[in-house]
């Protein structure tokens, strides 16, 4: 997965527009913070009043006047209980909201992007980045525009206030907040770094525990639990030393923000107290003064331990577009039509092939015409390509060069959706669903009636066995599949293709997992299911391919050989020696 980073300035550039939809609701949160920031602004002036007041004349200070200034203070914290709960309730809600809508633009992106992508890139990391890093984007859109328009509003008021009740003193108290900030914005960068690495190595730390959980009979057959333990162990050090350098930083972070917080009261206390000595400030105002350095201070020091959050919320965001902004390679042409009712004719026309990721050449200038109905064949030994020949025509990948053509148009005058939903593919490698037996099989065409469902479970040879489970259709596979044998995995996979139905089928060594009987069965199905339509099989085990049309022999000097069964073995070439072989080992 490509680790690229972006600017302060990109990151909240491209995260802004997740609020548009939610405006309203922004703007309601703002318009509290400010009824909030005004309750919590007003104590010092009623306090400066009071305390002037007291001192200048305290019989002009009379019972009534308090307890006008306390009804008028007990309703702005009503005030500011409400806006509070508002901003605690919805804000938040806000948050989730938008935390919501990244997860699912990301995993939109996710299904757009290719075979290379996945071939690249661990799916623990994958999973991390949208689960985990995103955890933080819900307090980080709520609290980060609230958080620094309280902070801007504080700042100016108390400026303003504190302005015309003595500027010298205020200008030395302001003069303290620029250095303060340069010095934190330094530790913040290194922060940042510090928690991308941070949720990286969570990242990996997923993808080893996904990897040894998920192959944990091989774990056990070798009976390497101690080798997985230390590679576990190595992983979970190098996370810890990784945290440790964050608190570091944490702790200088926070220290810096006391040692100025210590000079500003330092500041107020020698400063002030001259001032009203020589009396050029009250005691009230003086009294004001420390109450809004404190709310001025106490406001730093939420921006402050805000800080981290807002670190962890714009690493999430910096690591969801990371995912968003991968390439997606394959994708719909800006004139491509809808592919209806295709014969399944197939033409490679000078086709080559190479993996985008290494460069590896899988062939080279390949011609095939393959034609409407035609049950054709592919054999050769491994790393031929012939996987890859066939996972070109659903547009797995695209061609180095050359043309696909079906039905006469390049694949790619095609949509996406209606290419793939036009071939039936049953893979070498099963996989099942977690879930039910039903849920599996109406997977290849959903919302298909049950007995559409068991019809093509007959037709797989998959009925029988179903019913013999204690819940039938019902039964729950578990993840993978695990709970049911490979024959029977395979077959289940073969009913959603019967269910499909479509007019092209690939067969990726679809029988290779079943016993003999059972092979028997699902050919005799495969070949009512290929009846009519373009199909493609690869086998190794070409006692299920003798009866095709026409079998090719693949190899990395592309196809060697081609014709029926008996055209090959009368060549006596290399499908003579494979079909030769195979019957040795019998």
């Amino acid at each position: 997965m490509e680790n690229k980073q972006y600017t302060t300035r990109e990151l909240f550039r491209r995260f802004a527009p997740y609020f548009k939809k939610y405006r309203f609701t922004l703007c309601m949160d703002l318009f509290c913070a400010a009824l909030t920031t005004v309750c919590e602004l007003v104590l010092p002036l009623i306090m400066r009043y009071i305390t002037n007041e007291g001192l200048r004349d305290l019989a002009a200070l009379s019972v009534k006047t308090i307890f006008t200034l306390g009804i008028l203070y007990f309703g702005l914290r009503i005030v500011d209980c409400i806006a509070g709960y508002y901003m605690s309730d919805m804000g938040h809600v806000m948050g989730a909201k938008i935390e919501t809508d990244m997860r699912r633009d990301a995993y939109n992106h996710l299904q757009k992007l290719s075979n290379t992508y996945y071939n690249n890139t661990k799916v623990g990391q994958i999973m991390g980045r949208i689960t985990n890093d995103l955890f933080d984007v819900t307090e980080f859109a709520h609290h980060c525009p609230e958080e620094f328009f309280i902070a801007g509003i504080k700042t100016v008021i108390s400026f303003v206030i504190l302005a015309n009740i003595n500027l010298p003193l205020t200008l030395m108290i302001f003069l303290c907040v620029p250095l303060m900030c340069g010095v934190c914005m330094i530790l913040n960068f290194r922060m940042r770094s510090a928690f991308r690495k941070q949720r990286n190595q969570i990242g990996e730390l997923n993808a080893r525990i996904e990897d040894s959980l998920l192959g944990h009979k091989v774990v056990k057959a070798f009976t390497n639990e101690e080798v997985e333990n230390e590679k576990f162990e190595k992983d979970n050090g190098t996370f810890l030393d990784i945290k440790k350098l964050t608190y570091r930083y944490m702790a200088a972070f926070n220290t810096t923000v006391k040692l100025f917080d210590g000079l500003m009261y330092l500041v107020v206390l020698v400063a002030g107290g001259i001032f009203m000595v020589r009396g050029k400030i009250a005691a009230g105002d003086l009294v004001a003064y420390m109450l809004y350095v404190s709310t001025l201070i106490a406001t730093i020091r939420r921006i402050i331990e805000f800080a981290e959050q807002f670190q962890r919320g714009m690493t999430g965001i910096e690591r969801f577009l990371q995912i968003v902004d991968a390439d997606i390679e394959i994708f719909d042409e800006p004139d491509a039509v809808e592919l209806k009712d295709p014969k399944g004719e197939i033409s490679f026309e000078k086709v080559s092939f190479e993996y985008p990721d290494d460069h590896n050449k899988v062939f080279t200038n390949l011609n095939l015409q393959i034609h409407a109905g035609e049950k054709v064949a592919i054999v050769g030994p491994s790393g031929g390509g012939k996987t890859t020949l066939c996972n070109l025509i659903p547009r797995f990948y695209d061609v180095s060069e050359g043309k696909i053509l079906l039905d006469g148009q390049d694949i790619k005058h095609f949509t996406l959706k209606s290419l793939r939903g036009n071939i039936g593919i049953v893979q070498q490698d099963v996989y099942l669903f977690s879930g039910t037996i039903y849920e599996n099989i109406s997977y290849g065409r959903p919302g298909a009636s049950k007995e559409d469902v068991i019809e093509a479970a007959k037709r797989a040879g998959a009925h029988d066995f179903i019913m013999e489970l204690k819940d039938g259709y019902d039964t729950y596979v578990g993840e993978r599949g695990v709970k049911l044998s490979g024959g029977q995995k395979q077959r289940i996979s073969i009913a959603r293709v019967f269910l499909k139905n479509p007019p092209i089928i690939i067969l990726d060594e679809a029988t290779s997992a079943l016993d003999n009987e059972s092979e028997f069965a699902v050919a005799k199905s495969l070949g009512e299911l290929s009846e009519g339509r373009t199909t493609l099989t690869i086998a190794h085990r070409l006692s299920s391919i003798r009866n095709s049309d026409r079998i090719l022999v693949l190899t990395d000097d592309g196809i060697v050989e081609e014709g029926d069964h008996d055209q090959l073995m009368e060549q006596k070439g290399i499908y003579y020696q494979f079909y030769e072989t195979a019957n040795a080992l019998k």
